[in-house]
């Protein structure tokens, strides 16, 4: 049943707009996607949530928009060029490469669904241990023992595991003989790092306070399944927050509560969120947590919290040879602040987004049933407000709506529609998630009245036009999301 539903997630995502595949008309190209009109619309819609509950609602977070090219240094200062790489295998068949402990968490959550939480408990140990101390054979033995089979060949014929370097890199200069390396950058957060000082003093920050970012990161991502799962270009909303050594973990846990309360503003059923506590920490973490999600495919990571000590700023203070300081006035000393970071991948948001909304339901129709897709959205991040349904293409009602549309399209994403049945055009809108419709029929022309029709109860009230601005803005506004 949840294959079958994410098939239907995927589908739907592109019949309606949502998602396509990147360079479809050339056969595509793998993990990557481009979003369509509707698509586009939600994405921004939850970049704006995420950044007026982080930024605009917080005295002492500002943002920022670093560029996607940094100098070389950076890279080598935060460990990238020497340590970001993934332990990949090679199925000798298929010719498919897999991440390692990919493949081992997905024989954990198969054994969890066969209710052997025992054997899945020993297992997910066994991969941390091996990933701890990063031995590669014995991720591979793992593998063997667990007759793990590539999804491609169904054959067990593995190669060794490697370590592979996961940053895209390119030439910056105008000669190629003369051109330096550069990397497009595989995380927005050292683009915070590196201007912690000009921020500081040009906002006249004091510690604790934090810098935001949306921005665009590559990954050179062998694996290419579970749809905008795992790409190569995707988008992250990243919060450094700096804090003074010693109240780091106090912090973490205030944003660890707080990160949950906004993904379950959301909506969605709470039993589908869980915090998973990290076991192996990466070199620069003392504490680290996920916020996962209960896909289709399995509880995955939305959402990392992550105590980052001092490691950064150190590590830009040395290799820069630039002070990376702050002056308590307390202790009349200087000190590197410690961090603490929130980060969520826009794409992976999006489609927890989408496969919580998904609804097939069977309404009335006449003295039958039948099945209606709607995609129950929160009405603050739908594509589309209103639409605004002239009853027919006659008698002045498509020039009534449009008056109505005029005035409403200020202040919302509006669609007109006049094409095929009433009915045709609710059930088109449900699908893209539209929670409200405005029917203007031959009545509206004579008391100024219009029918309003809820998308998710489907129920109808007639209202006065002239009130609609105040009746659309309490169900889509933002606003009601922040109470």
């Amino acid at each position: 049943m949840s294959d079958d539903l994410f098939k239907k997630v995927t589908s739907h995502a592109k019949e309606y707009g949502f998602v396509f595949q990147s360079s479809e008309i050339y056969d595509g190209l793998s993990a990557v996607y481009d979003y369509g009109q509707n698509g586009v619309e939600l994405k921004n819609n939850l970049r704006e949530y995420w950044w007026k509950a982080m930024v605009q609602m917080n005295e002492n977070i500002v943002g920022l928009d670093s560029a996607i090219f940094m100098h070389p240094k950076v890279w080598k200062a935060s460990g990238h060029v020497d340590g970001f790489s993934d332990p990949m295998i090679d199925n000798k068949d298929s010719k498919k490469r897999y991440r390692a402990d990919q493949l081992i968490e997905d024989q954990v959550a198969r054994l969890e669904k066969k209710g052997k939480q025992d054997a899945a408990a020993a297992l997910e140990e066994a991969m941390n241990v091996a990933l701890n101390d990063n031995n590669l054979q014995a991720l591979r033995d793992l593998i063997l023992e667990q007759e793990i089979a590539c999804p491609i060949s169904g054959t067990r014929n593995w190669t060794e595991v490697r370590q592979f370097n996961l940053m895209f890199s390119t030439q910056m200069g105008s000669v190629a003989d003369d051109a330096d390396e550069v990397y497009l950058r595989p995380e927005t957060a050292q683009g915070i790092f590196v201007n912690f000082l000009n921020v500081q003093k040009t906002g006249r920050m004091k510690i604790p306070f934090g810098i935001a970012q949306v921005g665009k990161a590559f990954r050179n991502e062998i694996i290419a399944r579970q749809f905008i799962m795992r790409m190569r270009e995707f988008e992250q909303m990243e919060m450094q927050f700096f804090v003074k050594p010693g109240t780091e973990m106090e912090w973490f846990e205030h944003w660890k509560e707080t990160r949950m309360k906004w993904h379950l503003s959301l909506g969605a059923d709470p039993a589908n969120y869980r915090f998973h506590e990290h076991v192996k920490l990466a070199h620069y973490a003392n504490a680290a947590v996920d916020i996962e999600f209960n896909f289709p495919f399995g509880f995955k990571e939305v959402e990392g919290i992550h105590s980052r000590t001092d490691f950064d700023l150190k590590q830009h203070q040395e290799f820069s040879g630039k002070k990376l300081q702050v002056f308590d006035t307390e202790s009349n000393t200087n000190y590197i602040p410690y961090v603490i970071e929130t980060s969520i991948g826009l794409d992976r948001l999006f489609l927890l987004t989408m496969c919580n909304a998904y609804r097939e339901e069977e309404v009335p129709a006449g003295d039958k049933t039948e099945t209606r897709t709607v995609l129950a959205l929160p009405p603050q991040l739908a594509p589309i407000k209103v639409a605004v349904l002239p009853l027919t293409k006659k008698d002045g009602l498509p020039e009534k709506a449009r008056e109505i549309m005029n005035n409403l399209m200020i202040s919302y994403r509006c669609h007109f529609e006049e094409k095929d049945t009433i009915g045709k055009r609710y059930r088109r809108h449900d699908a893209i998630g539209t929670p409200l419709c405005i029917t203007v029929d031959h009545e509206s022309l004579s008391d100024n009245t219009v029918t309003i029709r809820h998308r998710d109860s489907m129920q109808q009230e007639r209202v006065p036009i002239e009130k609609l601005e105040e009746i659309v803005e309490n169900i889509v506004s933002m606003k009601s999301l922040f109470k």
